[in-house]
């Protein structure tokens, strides 16, 4: 055996010696709920009393927990163009993996009081992370903070740094994280929540410009969760009416890790119904602009309407005064030769864009949104739309479009979604990007740089169990 083969062998062999410890170490997270989990649901059943203390056993009767979770692994394959940036290292079949883990605990105490806390853990790599390392040490000016790689979730600009990574290298990364630790307190006036928790404010379906606190991606398939932040959450509600309700999110700023008063947010929301019809206003101050928007939801016969606009003043930029945000979008579910479909349709305009792409992906005010986890788009404006048809009561399929109205380009996404057995749940699609180059979605060019963004068809097999 020549030495390079012998090289190779350990290499691989290493590589595998990795993988297999951590793929032990998921399966042994995932044994240990699953042992801990029946007894846990259980406990309510299970007698925890203390003939000496009659104030435990007063608690005790008064305290509650539930438990939950799910397993999910996701499986890709992309196609880069050979003009992407992904050329430069070599835009053959990528292949990538992910494991997710995640256990869900709600403990109450009576009605007046409940934590609640999420951990998860992922296991992710493959092909793409194994070229954008490659592309860093090509080009580390441009990509070593380069928004055009994916990374894993951070913590940098949150209140807490409840994210850690257990070992990453050239291939693969797997880190651990709480995304949600909140206390809720009701009592009889409103709701308290303090702690890692998640809010969504609008009325949007693809895009939602009312939604500043890590709003779901245009494309993202899987919906089950957003990112929790750092933040205090009071909602009274208003008998008869509606309710307000008010949000602060401390923010540090990343590159120095202290909690900035221009980092944060702090919104308002006021939520109120007339007949049939629902209305809500926003003002937030968030990071150092001023934010306004009107939304309202209703029925037009058998189909539903939701409309939101807000207008953003923007505090450090002397070439805009600031920019609007409308979303509008209506649905509809019906039935056709003996199935259940459903549909929506969704305009989307923003006036913070630009029709040289190369020139708005430099826009500071557009970058840092981006940055944030905001903004998904560079263009104006938007059509979008999503159909599902129940072919049997187990397996629906799914067909969304976003398209650029100004190119024209844009993305198909086709789905399907069996639930095979009770809990286990499958779901199978891809992601297909059209357009001439030099649209949003068809590639276009930086200027100076020897390629086109232009993300990458994919198909990809999701395999979800939940407990």
């Amino acid at each position: 055996m020549t030495r390079l083969k012998r090289a190779i062998l350990n290499a691989m062999t290493d590589r595998l010696k990795v993988l297999m410890s951590h793929a032990g170490f998921l399966l042994i997270i995932t044994l240990v709920v699953q042992i801990l989990a029946v007894p846990l649901w259980a406990a309510s059943d299970i007698s925890i009393e203390s003939p000496t203390n009659p104030l435990l056993n007063a608690c005790c009767e008064n305290i509650d927990f539930e438990w939950g979770g799910h397993i999910k692994a996701l499986g890709t394959v992309s196609w880069p163009h050979d003009e992407s940036m992904y050329g430069l290292a070599g835009a053959d079949t990528y292949y990538d993996g992910n494991i997710e883990g995640r256990l869900k605990n709600r403990l109450f105490y009576k009605d007046l009081i409940y934590l609640e806390a999420h951990y998860e853990i992922i296991l992710s790599g493959g092909n793409t992370r194994r070229k954008q390392n490659e592309l860093e040490k090509l080009y580390p000016l441009f990509f070593s903070n380069s928004r055009l790689l994916t990374s894993s979730i951070e913590d940098d600009r949150r209140f807490m740094d409840l994210t850690h990574a257990i070992a990453e290298d050239e291939n693969h990364t797997l880190y651990h994280r709480l995304d949600r630790l909140s206390l809720t307190l009701t009592p009889g006036w409103g709701v308290i929540s303090i702690g890692r928790q998640a809010v969504t404010w609008g009325n949007g379906l693809l895009f939602n410009p009312m939604d500043l606190f890590n709003p779901f991606s245009p494309t993202d398939i899987e919906r089950d969760y957003k990112v929790g932040d750092d933040m205090i959450s009071v909602r009274f509600p208003l008998a008869g009416m509606g309710d307000l309700q008010f949000l602060y999110v401390p923010m540090r700023d990343p590159l120095t890790g202290d909690v900035e008063k221009d980092q944060g947010s702090m919104a308002g929301k006021g939520h109120f119904a007339w007949g049939t019809t629902e209305f809500d206003l926003m003002v937030a101050k968030h990071y150092e602009d001023a934010v306004v928007g009107l939304g309202s939801a209703g029925y037009l016969r058998d189909a539903a309407w939701r409309l939101d606009v807000t207008y953003t003043f923007l505090e450090d930029d002397a070439a805009k005064e600031g920019f609007l945000a409308f979303v509008a979008n209506m649905d509809y579910s019906w039935s056709w030769w003996r199935k259940n479909l459903y549909g929506f349709l969704e305009f989307y305009y923003t006036s913070l864009g630009s029709d040289d792409y190369g020139k708005a992906f430099a826009d500071p005010d557009i970058l840092e949104r981006i940055d944030r986890g905001e903004r998904f788009t560079l263009g104006y404006a938007y059509m979008g739309g999503n159909i599902q048809i129940e072919l049997h009561p187990l397996f629906n399929a799914y067909l969304t479009v976003i398209h650029n109205l100004k190119d024209p380009s844009g993305i198909i996404q086709p789905r399907a979604v069996w639930n095979m057995a009770q809990d286990f749940q499958i779901t199978f699609g891809g992601s297909v990007y059209y357009g001439e180059s030099g649209t949003e979605y068809g590639g276009f060019q930086i200027p100076d740089m020897p390629f086109l963004v232009k993300t990458s068809n994919n198909l990809f097999l999701w395999l979800s169990y939940y407990f």
